[in-house]
């Protein structure tokens, strides 16, 4: 059987959205909403924009729930927010949450002046080593790797650099039309 790398399947790094550290997060979505209307239509939209520095280098990437998160400052005063990811909490406490912290109680012309006024470089964060995956991986280590952590896309790289994005959608895709025949 001839094994999938993870270099088939990636989005390069010349067909996905991108922008500059220095760039709005309106910018950002603007950049998004460019690379959608380019993709063939039987793929998945993208659903992060990666982040490059002034050398053209991607230093990161922020996905939509990032944007989100950023549009509304309460969460930074929200206690426990990086753990929501877990199971176990109740309905009743998420809403109590946002409820008691004002979350999304501005009028939503607010959010459209603050995505004019944030830059990118101020909400990202470097990625760990878990969110790389080597082009030359089999499909296999990739399908392990998105699942043993909570990423839905993880940076390809060629040696040191990042040439293109591994999508989960992607990943799936691949799977079903293997289990399918295709």
């Amino acid at each position: 059987m001839r094994t999938i790398t993870v270099g088939e399947l990636m989005v390069p790094l010349e067909a996905y959205a991108t922008v500059s550290t220095e760039a709005t997060l309106r910018e950002a979505i603007l950049a998004l909403e460019k690379a959608q209307m380019t993709l063939d239509p039987s793929r998945h939209k993208h659903r992060a924009i990666l982040v490059l520095d002034d050398n053209g280098k991607v230093v990161s990437k922020i996905t939509m729930k990032q944007i989100l998160i950023a549009l509304e400052p309460n969460y930074g005063k929200v206690e426990g927010t990086g753990v929501l990811e877990r199971s176990g909490y109740s309905p009743d406490l998420i809403r109590s949450m946002l409820d008691n912290n004002a979350l999304w109680t501005e009028p939503l012309q607010f959010f459209s002046e603050r995505a004019a006024k944030l830059k990118v470089g101020d909400l990202i964060h470097a990625p760990s080593e878990d969110e790389y995956i080597d082009e030359n991986a089999t499909l296999g280590e990739a399908i392990h790797q998105l699942i043993m952590y909570p990423f839905l896309s993880l940076l390809v790289t060629s040696g040191e650099a990042v040439v293109g994005i591994l999508r989960l959608s992607d990943v799936f895709t691949k799977v079903c039309d293997i289990i399918k025949g295709d």
